[in-house]
């Protein structure tokens, strides 16, 4: 008896199905309106292998047995033959990889993996949240191949290359003063900071090789030359006028030869300045304020952190070492009441690294014994951790000073005003880093996770109804995580700017942390 007649086939497209080895007859001008790839994922194996007289494109030991196939990579050409092996060890689409044009072939693979389609969801949220942190960083600090270009653009550049914006500094801090100046690169006027410091130089070599961080200021070009004679540096009274023209040289070979730095963030604010301005802010809008204060404090361990990674530590940690920086606008939230009342979040940066000592070297026991004993430590050799304390009392206009906190003991340090909802919680937080026994104390990475469930959850009140527990908080990850993505996709929408520092901040917090490093946090916060 004949064979029955073979189905119909159309041309196959490479983009969506294996390459034919030759042309087949039956399929050329074929008007069944099929699609070129629903041969392979309608017809079962068993009716292929039955048709063995039907001309096919696709040798038997190559043929599909079940399901959607992977499209071609670039390296296959067309008429190639494809290896069995590789097709069946074709591993499941990486979640990273998927997008919303994925073909619906894929997405059925993975919808069919035991991970199922929650696994899929969340995989995806993680991995999008991990892109977004590292676009927003790209917004906030720049692109690091746009830094190395200027860093060659400024190399053996000296005042002369620069145009001085402002007579008197934009900021004083209290190793260094900046004046901000204009520097032409690629057609357009970019400001930086000249940093003139006030003692020698000697930390800036190690600040240039600690990488780029958010919150560690980058130095992009240096020089030593003559102070023009148009700066006026603080507490100068000769400096205050210009000399007259006939004595312009003598007055200009007078100035000081000093080494100076180019930064790309040009500073507007030392904290100590920021602290000393706010009382009136902290009065009448407390939780506003406090909360700015926890994400000012937060940017301080992650300087600290990095500093650490790269086996540095930082001692002369105070309010006028601390640099503020504009972040770029517009923002997402530009309309938002704290921006409106002049709490718009500030970039800290880290800048004095004068102090800098050796990790291995931070606190001896016959130091960590002095302030047991209520002793004073210099500056330099105290634990970050006391630092970072002392900074909490300040930036609550607390006073206070680590000489003072070595009078008390840790259960009666000074009391904090409970005015929002962050009170409670900072004062914990400091008798923690505060804490006269070092094994008792949390560390800088300890007190950065308190800090951000501080700022963004898990609050208390979720433990009201349910048992903590590692699945009700791996849940509830799951769950903000997908609330901030719509966020994130709502405020998009409707603006044409940038995020704003929080939202990165908060972007860097979900996409790390897990439901074992809140148990133990939540331990430590509200017990």
């Amino acid at each position: 008896d004949p064979l029955p007649p073979p189905l119909p086939k159309k041309q196959l497209q490479r983009a969506e199905s294996l390459p034919e080895q030759r042309p087949s007859q039956h399929c050329q001008g074929d008007p069944t309106p099929w699609s070129s790839s629903s041969i392979f994922y309608s017809i079962p194996p068993p009716r292929l292998q039955h048709e063995e007289g039907a001309p096919s494109s696709i040798p038997a030991q190559d043929r599909p047995s079940r399901g959607p196939k992977k499209p071609l990579t670039k390296s296959q050409s067309l008429g190639e033959p494809v290896n069995r092996s590789i097709l069946q060890k074709a591993a499941l689409p990486n979640p990273a990889e998927l997008t919303f044009g994925t073909a619906d072939g894929e997405l059925g693979r993975l919808l069919e993996s035991p991970a199922g389609v929650c696994g899929v969801v969340l995989g995806c949220q993680e991995v999008t949240l991990a892109r977004l942190s590292a676009r927003f960083q790209e917004i906030l600090v720049g692109a690091e191949e746009r830094q190395r270009l200027l860093e060659a653009e400024l190399a053996g550049k000296s005042w002369a290359a620069l145009s001085i914006l402002d007579r008197e500094p934009s900021c004083e801090s209290g190793d260094a003063w900046y004046f901000r100046v204009g520097f032409v690169f690629q057609q357009t006027q970019l400001v930086f900071a000249a940093k003139v410091p006030k003692l020698c130089c000697a930390g800036q070599g190690v600040q240039s090789s600690l990488g780029v961080h958010c919150n560690i200021q980058r130095l992009i070009g240096r020089f030593t030359d003559r102070l023009p004679p148009e700066l006026v540096l603080p507490g100068s009274p000769g400096e205050q006028s210009q000399s007259p023209h006939r004595e312009e040289s003598a007055h200009l070979a007078t100035r000081p030869v000093l080494q100076v730095f180019v930064s790309p963030e040009v500073p507007f604010q030392t904290l100590a300045g920021f602290v000393k301005g706010s009382h009136s802010l902290h009065r009448a809008s407390p939780g506003h304020y406090e909360r700015l204060a926890c994400l000012l404090l937060l940017q301080v361990l992650m300087g600290l952190e990095h500093l650490r990674a790269q086996n540095v530590g930082w001692g002369d940690l105070c309010p006028e070492n601390l640099l503020l920086v504009q972040c770029p606008c517009p923002l997402w939230s530009q309309k938002s009441k704290e921006a409106s009342s002049g709490l718009s979040l500030p970039r800290l940066l880290i800048s004095s690294f004068f102090r800098v000592k050796d990790k291995q070297r931070s606190c001896s026991v016959s130091q960590e014994q002095d302030w047991t004993e209520g002793l004073p430590a210099p500056p330099s050799l105290v634990a970050d951790e006391l630092n970072v304390g002392v900074l909490i009392y300040q930036l609550l206009h607390v006073d206070i000073s680590l000489e003072k906190v070595s009078g008390f003991r840790s259960d009666r340090l000074p009391e904090i005003p409970s005015l929002s909802i962050y009170s409670t919680g900072l004062k914990r937080l400091a008798v923690l880093l505060l804490h006269r026994d070092p094994c008792k104390r949390v560390s800088i990475e300890q007190a950065r996770s308190i800090l951000q469930v501080l700022l963004w959850g898990p609050r208390q009140e979720l433990f009201a109804r349910s048992k903590k527990s590692l699945t009700l908080l791996r849940s509830w990850v799951e769950m903000k995580r997908a609330l901030l993505l719509l966020k994130f996709a709502e405020n998009s929408a409707g603006a044409t700017g940038s995020p704003c520092l929080e939202e990165w901040l908060c972007c860097q917090y979900f996409k790390e942390v897990t439901e074992h490093t809140l148990y133990q946090v939540t331990q430590v916060l509200y017990t």
